[in-house]
């Protein structure tokens, strides 16, 4: 098993930065009133921020890490790291962190890579950077995580489309020796890769005309094979039968309890996953926030915009001790147990539709 800890890294900020437009689901016309209201219930989704075109999951995560960077007032050149979480990079290539580090005006001493990781990115986003850092001894580093799976959503396909929501966020790191250890507990298992896919677009399925012709797939579900396809019920089997073996795992290993942990993070999946979730723990509902009504599942950034929007008033207060779960495509999961101590965490902002980014050539 991939349990492991780190030691000697902080977490010393956490910002996040979302789309200004927003879609109600009450309005989404696809299905019926009777019908829409229980897909909301269900899903726990209202409301939903939304890129426009033009607008990238980079131009969110520039935005959220230019927040913290000014409110931490870190010098740049003393950032040596950065990595990029997301499904939905600026191009096929080159990688996006490459583009951000040259936005955020970070030296070209920066190790800067991308990570291809979706629901349970956040969570394996804070190995990576962690472990690098730990091993190097580069002092800062930026984890910046993000998604825009609206882009990839058809709206005739209402198993997808009052889902997702667009965010970007950045979270900053620093060796600190003396720290407590991050734990973590991550798990694989690729033989379900297919619950939740884009069929084309890649090397394996490279499109063609035939790429984006809508077919149906169920009653009310309709997508191209350029557009995400979700396997509702294979995804709530496993999430149900893997992440609180992996939890409880995580526990054992590293002799710790449920209970005294302030706040539990899951990936915001939906409500009726996590809301299952949380029985089967006996957890606190107290202890378990929520950003999924406003914000709608937002893959690897729900972790972080959660903890920016629902509980970021008490880390800022205060230490915290926080269990973080994440869990979906690939399929991956994994826990993780943080120890915060007064982070910087400024109020989530939101980007008009204009991309900073120049086109060259």
């Amino acid at each position: 098993m991939a349990l492991f800890e780190i030691p000697d890294v902080r977490i010393a900020g956490i910002s996040a930065c979302v789309p200004k437009k927003t879609l109600l689901n009450r309005d989404y016309k696809w299905i019926k009133e009777k019908e829409r209201d229980q897909v909301i219930h269900t899903i726990g989704v209202e409301t939903r921020h939304v890129a426009e075109p033009g607008q990238t999951t980079s131009d969110l995560c520039f935005q959220a890490a230019e927040q913290l960077l000014d409110k931490l007032a870190w010098e740049r050149n003393d950032i040596n790291l950065l990595v990029f979480v997301s499904q939905s990079r600026d191009y096929i290539i080159p990688s996006t962190s490459a583009i951000l580090q040259d936005r955020l005006k970070l030296p070209k001493t920066c190790m800067a890579i991308d990570i291809n990781l979706g629901c349970s990115g956040y969570v394996y986003g804070l190995s990576v950077i962690g472990s690098l850092m730990k091993t190097t001894g580069l002092q800062k580093g930026l984890l910046l995580v993000g998604d825009l799976s609206n882009v990839t959503s058809c709206y005739r396909d209402k198993s997808t489309y009052p889902l997702f929501g667009d965010a970007g966020t950045a979270t900053a790191l620093e060796l600190k020796p003396g720290h407590q250890p991050m734990q973590f507990n991550l798990q694989t298992d690729g033989s379900g890769y297919d619950a939740i896919i884009i069929e084309d677009g890649g090397v394996r399925n490279i499109p063609d005309r035939s790429s984006f012709n809508m077919k149906k797939y169920g009653e009310g579900i309709y997508h191209s094979r350029m557009q995400i396809s979700l396997n509702g019920i294979e995804v709530f089997n496993f999430s149900l039968r893997e992440v609180v073996p992996n939890i409880k795992t995580t526990l054992k290993h590293f002799n710790r309890q449920l209970d005294e942990f302030d706040f539990l993070v899951f990936h915001q999946a939906n409500r009726l996953i996590n809301e299952t979730l949380r029985k089967m723990l006996k957890a606190d509902p107290a202890k378990v926030p929520y950003s999924l009504r406003d914000f709608g599942n937002t893959s690897c950034s729900s972790i972080p915009l959660t903890i920016v929007t629902q509980i970021g008033g008490a880390l800022r207060e205060k230490p915290q001790k926080l269990m973080l779960s994440a869990f979906g495509i690939g399929l991956s999961w994994g826990t993780a147990l943080v120890q915060t101590d007064g982070i910087i965490i400024p109020e989530i902002t939101e980007q008009e539709a204009v991309s900073t980014q120049s086109k060259k050539g």
